[in-house]
């Protein structure tokens, strides 16, 4: 396998990841839009949001920083502006699932679930993305 043969299978890896990453984020940003408003106990749904967020969204960011950073080397693009602003919404939604896993956590433990209104976020986010890494502006 050639070189171009493994950056291809590095970027297909990097964008499945990518969209198990986003795909769980906005899965979270639903259930903690939602969790207010549903009647009776939710704690089993929460229990299985926060089994799903450790077992597939976790492995999804960091499969997604590791093979970013890789595609970034290879490409020689760090220091370009599309690639500066792509880290930036990264790094927000990064920091976004940071704090939606600590109030599915916080949840779970007894606290009373807030309303979010992170989803139209979220979505321009993976919008912002997606059209800076295939346009590179």
């Amino acid at each position: 396998m050639n070189f171009a043969d493994y950056c291809i299978w590095l970027k297909a890896a990097h964008v499945a990841a990518a969209l198990l990453f986003v795909g769980g984020v906005v899965a979270t940003s639903l259930t903690l839009a939602l969790l207010p408003t549903m009647p009776g106990d939710s704690a089993p749904f929460v229990t299985g949001m926060r089994r799903y967020d450790r077992w597939v969204t976790v492995p999804a960011i960091i499969v997604v920083w590791l093979f970013g950073t890789g595609l970034a080397v290879s490409g020689a693009w760090f220091g370009q502006g599309w690639l500066s602003a792509k880290l930036g919404f990264v790094v927000l939604l990064s920091g976004l699932h940071g704090v939606q896993s600590g109030r599915l956590r916080r949840i779970e433990a007894g606290a009373s679930p807030a309303m979010s209104r992170s989803l139209p976020f979220v979505l321009f986010a993976a919008i912002a993305i997606a059209v800076l890494a295939v346009a590179k502006p």
